[in-house]
């Protein structure tokens, strides 16, 4: 397992990368407040949802590559949730400590999430893992997995990898808001093919 201070020790590596990125986050929060303050569209709030993701893969692709570290994101669809995690050294997957914006983030009660990873193209071989230990959507399968107490659980893996290369799993999540009286359906969709940046679209009428 990571050593704590090893840990912290790396993430002092880039400092300004991280003040600037987090200051980035910091003016899509205040524009989500004004958002609410002012009344703005569904729309408006969805896609700022879909912009903090963007700004969060991007930057764990950096922190990835400075840090030589292999780094994941959990899609929770069910809660409408994800958060992202690294692989420790026996090859376990633990939440990232004391970054508040890599924890569990939940979208708005009216907004929901979509995680494809169908049909997407898997160009390199041998990135990360031995592709056996995993089906057909990225998570792991039942063999070799211990059952004990809720305490010693492991955390289920990530759908989505960020290499140290900088590289990701391909995968197009869509941030999703089904419509009310007042408002119609929207959605936003990001995408992933290799390399970042994620390529951002909306609104569109269905989720791609």
């Amino acid at each position: 397992m990571i050593e704590r201070s090893r840990y912290h020790q790396k993430q002092r590596g880039f400092t300004l990368l991280e003040v600037m990125l987090v200051l980035l986050l910091m003016g899509l929060a205040a524009g989500y407040v004004m958002f609410n303050a002012f009344g703005a569209s569904k729309s408006d709030l969805l896609k700022s949802q879909a912009q903090r993701m963007q700004v969060l893969v991007d930057m764990a692709s950096d922190y990835a590559v400075l840090n030589q570290q292999q780094l994941g994101i959990r899609i929770e669809e069910e809660k409408s949730e994800y958060y992202f995690v690294y692989l420790d050294e026996d090859d376990e997957w633990q939440r990232i400590e004391g970054e508040k914006m890599y924890g569990t983030h939940t979208l708005p009660a009216f907004f929901t999430l979509t995680l494809n990873l169908d049909d997407l193209p898997w160009d390199v071989e041998d990135r990360l893992f031995d592709r056996s230990l995993f089906d057909e959507n990225l998570s792991v399968s039942d063999a070799g997995v211990d059952i004990g107490n809720k305490e010693d659980k492991k955390l289920p893996p990530p759908q989505i990898l960020i290499m140290s290369s900088g590289e990701i799993t391909p995968f197009t999540l869509s941030f999703n808001y089904e419509g009310d009286d007042s408002e119609a359906p929207v959605f936003y969709s990001l995408q992933n093919q290799d390399l970042p940046p994620l390529a951002l679209e909306g609104p569109l009428e269905q989720p791609l």
